[in-house]
């Protein structure tokens, strides 16, 4: 099997909806997202964080990080899908279609 298959390649997509109301709130919200960002999560769209990952055992690494970090409140969901299905996505900026982001620039050690 190829080492670097389109279907071996995966996307975490980690997506919330937190709660803003206190200032206890606002803390958590944008601890939550800092921890996101320092685990390599970028931003896709307001509460949509992306992660790419070489493999799905690399990414269970990423997912079990995401988890042991989750806010007190709030709803957030943890989805794995292939760099084919990734690929397929269709983005919009208005009705002017956009291309899917490029997947960082990644270093494997052995």
């Amino acid at each position: 099997m190829d080492r670097f298959s389109e279907y071996r390649i995966m996307w975490i997509l980690v997506f919330f909806d937190l709660p803003t109301e206190t200032k206890k709130d606002k803390k958590e919200y944008m601890l939550f997202r800092k921890r996101l960002q320092r685990d390599g999560f970028t931003m896709f769209q307001f509460s949509i964080y992306v992660r790419h990952c070489a493999s799905m055992e690399n990414a269970e690494v990423h997912i079990k990080r995401v988890k042991s970090f989750l806010p007190e409140y709030g709803k957030v969901g943890i989805m794995c899908i292939t760099d084919k299905q990734f690929g397929n996505i269709d983005l919009f900026y208005g009705k002017k279609p956009l291309p899917p982001n490029a997947p960082g620039q990644q270093l494997e050690l052995f």
